[in-house]
This record gives structure tokens, sequence and C-alpha cells, in this order.
């Protein structure tokens, strides 16, 4: 097995679960801008590489455009190991800063099971609604899960 390192300073050590996890989401976020999310198997792919590894809960938003490309990939919010708090006000400034079409949330569930909980059927829904009044649909959101399991509340219906 091969053993990944972190730089520290000038010096490097084992890296950790939250190093790689890092790493991960830094590399989506820069190769996603650009990409066309031509179906629900495209975010999906792009929400596990980035959300699976990660130790603690995080809430990510795939900004697109009106066709549908990804104009940036960014971790919104970031919690403990159950849970993430989501400040709706903040997902529409930014929403509206990079001009938005639509919008694809994800966040992880560190337990490893995807099933969407109520709470996360709630921010869906004020988040939703919320984005509606400025002309912003939200196309999905996604539960990962370990494995690359993963839930989408679109495909359930509670979009």
């Amino acid at each position: 097995m091969t053993t990944l390192y972190a730089k520290v300073g000038t010096s490097y050590r084992p890296a950790t679960r939250s190093d790689v996890a890092l790493w991960l989401q830094a590399e989506v976020a820069d190769r996603a801008p650009g990409q066309v999310i031509a179906s629900p198997a495209d975010s999906q792919a792009l929400m596990v590489a980035a959300l699976e590894h990660s130790p603690a809960e995080v809430f990510a938003a795939l900004y697109l455009n009106n066709r549908h490309r990804v104009l940036c990939f960014e971790i919104a919010f970031r919690g403990t190991i159950d849970n993430t708090t989501v400040y709706p006000r903040e997902i529409v400034r930014r929403a509206i800063d990079v001009n938005a079409a639509a919008v694809i949330f994800g966040h992880n569930h560190p337990s490893g099971d995807p099933t969407p909980s109520d709470a996360d059927r709630l921010i869906t829904r004020r988040l939703r609604d919320v984005l509606e009044m400025v002309d912003v649909r939200v196309l999905d959101h996604l539960v990962v899960g370990r494995s690359g399991s993963c839930s989408s509340l679109a495909a359930l219906g509670l979009i």
C-alpha cells in the first residue's frame, strides 16, 4: 500500500483522511468549471468524488448556467461528524454573484448511509423556495454515503 504525504511548511507528514478529502474537493473545484452536466450521473459522479471521503459533514453547491455548464463548484458550509448548518441567504448571494441559472446541492453523511433525513428534506425545500424567488432552479440535492453510494432527492420526487 502506498502512503500519501501532506506538506506542512517545509516538511511532510503522513496524510490524514481530512487531507485527502480537502485535496479531492480542491481538485473538483479546479476541474469542474466548464463541464456540462448532461445527466444525473454526471452530477452524482462529481459530488461523490468530492464528498465521499470527508470525515465531517460538508454541504456543496454546483452552480450552473442556463445550459447546465458548470460555473463553479464550492464547499459552501462545513460541519461536524453528523450535521452542518446551511444558510440560504449565503447560497442566494453566491448564486447571484456567479450569475447562476441553476444549482445542484450535495452533502455527505459521514455515517455512510445516504438516506436523506427529515432535515435534508427541509433544507432542500427552503433552498428551492428561496432560490425560486430569484429565478434560480434547484435541479437536485444529492446525499453522498460511502463507497460511491448516493441518494438523489430529485429522483425521490422531493424537489
